[in-house]
């Protein structure tokens, strides 16, 4: 499925009935060949956004996934990249394709880092945590930075009703609801729980500073409004 080299259907429905981080494990050797990995676009975007904010020193990947947003801390921060997943599948892979960066297992709900870091980034990971779950997870990434630190992640937003992916995302969402309302263990993934101000709310109740900017080089939707913003939430000094 997606490619001659991706999961096969029979393998993503396996993963989908597994938990977050054993369906993870499962596809991580396929990862990248499918479309859940972030596109380069996105990186690009992301890159050329955060290169007016830099440079930077220590670079941090949260939910690091197989490494792809590993090339957008190196091409910002001057001093040693981490990456921090939870999924042996994933990591594993991420340590083949970038041997030269710090990979750590963790539950980024719980991060194991103090003022180390200058620079922050997740990419695909917020879909994975439940509103209620965000403030650890922001608490721990502001303990994580230094002061004056930042942390930056793109967001999509939700396309307008007139439009089909209004309604393949909401179909998406509801039939992850059913899923986990019936099967154990919970697979964690949605597209419409992320909403801009109720993420930039719980980032200043962590102690961030925060905005978004739209990232314009990724288009609008129909109604005019971004289909990508970059939120950047910014450590006190």
């Amino acid at each position: 499925m997606f490619s001659p080299r991706g999961p096969s259907l029979r393998e993503l429905c396996v993963q989908a009935l597994s938990s977050v981080e054993g369906g993870y494990d499962l596809l991580a050797p396929k990862f990248d060949y499918t479309p859940f990995r972030t596109p380069e676009s996105i990186l690009d975007a992301t890159t050329a956004a955060l290169s007016e904010h830099g440079p930077f020193g220590r670079g941090l990947d949260v939910c690091c996934g197989t490494g792809a947003g590993l090339p957008v801390l190196r091409s910002l921060c001057r001093g040693q990249i981490t990456g921090v997943d939870f999924s042996d599948g994933m990591l594993a892979r991420a340590r083949d394709a970038h041997p030269d960066a710090t990979w750590v297992r963790a539950d980024v709900r719980a991060l194991p880092f103090a003022n180390g870091f200058d620079l922050a980034v997740s990419f695909g990971a917020l879909g994975h945590f439940l509103p209620a779950e965000r403030p650890a997870l922001f608490a721990g990434v502001h303990r994580a930075l230094r002061p004056s630190g930042l942390f930056a992640f793109p967001v999509g937003t939700v396309p307008p009703a007139t439009s089909v992916a209004h309604w393949v995302t909401l179909g998406f969402d509801l039939t992850m609801r059913a899923r986990n309302a019936v099967w154990r263990p919970p697979f964690v993934m949605y597209y419409r729980t992320n909403r801009t101000p109720e993420v930039l709310a719980d980032l200043t109740a962590a102690g961030f500073t925060a905005s978004a900017i739209d990232l314009d080089t990724l288009g609008r939707h129909s109604d005019g409004s971004p289909r990508c913003r970059l939120l950047l939430a910014r450590k006190a000094t």
